[in-house]
């Protein structure tokens, strides 16, 4: 295909500004004029937003490439095959009339043979707060299924769930950014911020040169654990173990913040039971970790005036994700460290809208601002809003991997998916094309042909970052505005538009009249009203000229809550809970047959499952395929020979890569990036198991094989 026009901006003073489409930290960019391009245009930081500290990370940098890239899809496409024909089958272009008819034709079609149920909806946490809350309500209003997730899912579930078992309420972090800077003892727990939010670090940084002490706990040193005081190199699944043993000490030592604890926090007593048998002795023998460490940092962290935690996906995708987490909010609340200034404790979002992309009604049992589905007041509320019978509103569904399972299984027929692409994303990936292949329709909006887009019927061409106006919440609850920057290549369509006109064309249009983004946000705003989540008080004029407002912001003259939590929790009795974790086994241990454990996540080039940075020629120059990381002990046991590749194998499939050995992996550990398709995605391997809360895949612990990988005969 041609490649897209080069792109003209909306406004021409500065060419533009913007938010980075990656990570949580959504950085503020501006476009400028270049003649160093070939679209005479670049990116530059802005100075302006608050919270990335006038930084852009190399991702950003580059973020305008895939935007112009020339297999950007600039035009409706369809396929009239089906099962493996598509495969092989050439797109046809189409007109947007005639996608909305046969789209909807069938899904009709559908729908009357099969029941309404026969559809799903499969959303993404990049997408803005006004097209996640259009997504929920097309598939309660325009579709009427119970089937709709999103990818966000396999990020952010099992804090969430954590969250709202331990406050009563899900913010990824219960305090603003700034506040690291003041915190004496900061633990980052599974996350590797350097790499995964690298403007962050600036705040890590200055918590460092004002005295914080930093302990980073990952099975891997990184780039976060250099400027560390204490690597704790913890294989995965023994987060639960090591802090038991971290609050055992506080408790038999009497470090713990006594009075905070009665006033404000149930549960002692179970939390108390919990930890005795997980002394530092015992800790030191199951998990490795040196008892004197144990008690430096439980000691250390107690007894610091000021102190956060900070967790994320390594702790959190897991078949215990939920009960790890709620073991590091523990940690928070015994030493009193939460709702103060320097204080708090924050799950580090990873999708660029992981924390709106959750609040606004794309998880399977929620209804914007945090509401139920299953709470009668809640569905009258939103259907008021909505302007219908709360008896039209379904039930809840399930979980984005159990909806594909439901494909597999034929009771989903035909599936939307705006803004993912579940084929590299999801565990145990190799079956998904193939469930894929059974769907009577599957259509796609993106703007590539992913590997998801592959397996569809119809291909719509969405917006990029950089052609929708919108609001989005970053990883510390600050809701913000970004404005359109750049005209729409081709025929390419707004999402939220493409959301309306296709409901329209379903026959529910009347639910879906909105002069632009702006009213969409308007009536998400009344949704909101009174929940969890109220952004009732913010409007698109108050984000603009104070530089975005933190929810809750539930009036207009409301100054937003950077820091949760001051006086009262928000269970109904205003206390927090605390609870007695007894550490479980994962799904997978390993044995004789597999004995070594495979855990996954990202490089700093890459985002996700690569669809963007893949396109982007400087960032997949630097990593242009998967590398696994091993030790040297590891190598020394298979023989492995210098530059030499090696053969990964689970209980479902297996992967050939490049092999990196490293002192800084722990021993029975390797670790694969997972941004990658096809036959280099690490996801072939990983494993299934859900938690049994939040039903988040168990990502990150893996039984494996690991065999040296004989160099074809030409290499030698």
């Amino acid at each position: 295909m041609a490649s897209p026009a080069a792109p003209s901006a909306a406004s021409t003073e500065t060419a533009g500004s913007s938010h980075c489409c990656f990570c949580s930290m959504q950085c503020g960019m501006e476009l400028v004029p270049s003649d160093k391009t070939s679209v005479g245009l670049a990116i530059k930081p802005s100075p302006s937003f608050p919270v990335a500290t006038g930084r852009l990370c190399q991702k950003g940098l580059n973020a305008l490439d895939h935007v112009v890239h020339p297999e950007r899809i600039t035009e409706p496409r369809m396929k009239t095959g089906s099962g493996a024909e598509l495969l092989t089958e050439a797109w046809k272009p189409a007109a947007w009339n005639e996608a909305y008819s046969s789209i909807a034709g069938r899904l009709r079609d559908i729908g009357t043979r099969h029941g309404k149920h026969a559809i799903a909806v499969y959303g993404g946490g990049s997408l803005t707060n006004e097209v996640c809350y259009l997504l929920g309500k097309f598939g309660r209003v325009a579709l009427g299924t119970r089937y709709i997730d999103y990818n966000g899912r396999y990020c952010m579930s099992s804090a969430a769930a954590a969250g709202n078992q331990a406050f009563g309420l899900d913010r990824g972090m219960t305090m603003p950014l700034s506040d690291i800077r003041s915190a004496r003892y900061i633990i980052l727990a599974g996350t590797n911020i350097a790499e995964c939010q690298p403007t962050m670090m600036p705040y890590l940084l200055d918590a460092k040169k004002n005295g914080a002490t930093i302990v980073t706990i990952d099975p891997r040193n990184t780039m976060t654990s250099k400027v560390a005081d204490i690597h704790v190199r913890l294989q995965p699944g023994f987060d639960s173990v090591l802090v038991n043993g971290l609050l055992n000490v506080i408790l038999a030592e009497r470090l713990y913040a006594d009075d905070f604890i009665r006033e404000r926090t149930v549960g002692f007593e179970r939390l108390e039971e919990a930890v005795k048998p997980f002394t530092p002795d015992r800790v030191e023998e199951i998990s490795g970790v040196l008892a004197g460490v144990v008690r430096t940092i439980a000691r250390g962290f107690a007894k610091a005036e000021t102190g956060i935690v900070l967790t994320a996906r390594g702790l959190e995708q897991q078949i215990n994700g939920v009960e790890n987490t709620l073991n590091y909010i523990n940690l928070s609340l015994v030493t009193g460290k939460i709702g103060r200034p320097g204080c708090g404790y924050g799950a580090v979002t990873g999708q660029a809208n992981g924390q709106g992309g959750r609040e606004h009604g794309q998880k399977a049992d929620q209804l914007p601002g945090y509401r139920l589905l299953e709470n009668a007041a809640d569905r009258e509320y939103v259907a008021n809003v909505w302007g219908i019978d709360p008896a039209e509103l379904p039930g809840k569904g399930v979980s984005a991997y159990e909806m594909l399972q439901k494909i597999d299984e034929g009771e989903i027929k035909a599936m939307i998916v705006l803004g993912s692409n579940p084929v590299v994303s999801s565990p145990n990936s190799s079956w998904i094309g193939k469930a894929l292949q059974k769907l009577e329709l599957l259509v796609v909006v993106d703007m590539f042909e992913t590997e998801t887009a592959a397996y569809a019927h119809w291909l719509l061409p969405g917006s990029s970052f950089l052609e929708g106006e919108g609001t989005l919440t970053n990883l510390e609850g600050r809701v913000f505005h970004r404005s359109q920057s750049l005209e729409l290549p081709g025929r390419c369509k707004h999402d939220y538009r493409i959301i309306c006109e296709l409901a329209d064309a379903l026959g529910r249009g009347d639910y879906f009249q909105y002069e632009g983004i702006e009213d969409v946000f308007l009536e998400l705003a009344r949704a909101t009203a009174g929940a969890k989540a109220d952004y009732s008080g913010i409007t698109y004029k108050r984000l603009q000229e104070e530089n975005g407002l933190f929810w809750p912001c539930p009036s207009d003259d409301h100054p937003g809550t950077p820091l949760l939590f001051r006086d009262r929790f928000h269970h109904a009795d205003g206390k927090a809970r605390l609870f007695g974790i007894t550490p479980n086994m994962p799904a997978e241990p390993v044995d004789r047959d597999f004995p070594y454990v495979l855990t996954t996540g990202r490089v700093s080039s890459h985002y996700l499952s690569g669809a963007q940075t893949r396109r982007t020629e400087g960032l997949n120059k630097k990593a242009p395929v998967p590398v696994a990381e091993i030790h040297p002990w590891l190598a020394g046991q298979i023989g492995l020979t210098v530059n030499g590749r090696i053969r990964l194998t689970s209980r479902r499939g297996s992967l050939v890569c490049d092999a990196k050995v490293t002192e800084g992996i722990h021993p029975r550990t390797v670790f694969v990036p997972f941004h990658w398709g096809g036959q280099l995605s690490i996801n072939r391997l990983t494993n299934d198991a859900l938690d049994p809360v939040s039903r988040m895949p168990e990502f990150k612990i893996c039984a494996i094989r690991v065999e040296p990988e004989p160099k074809p005969a030409e290499a030698y």
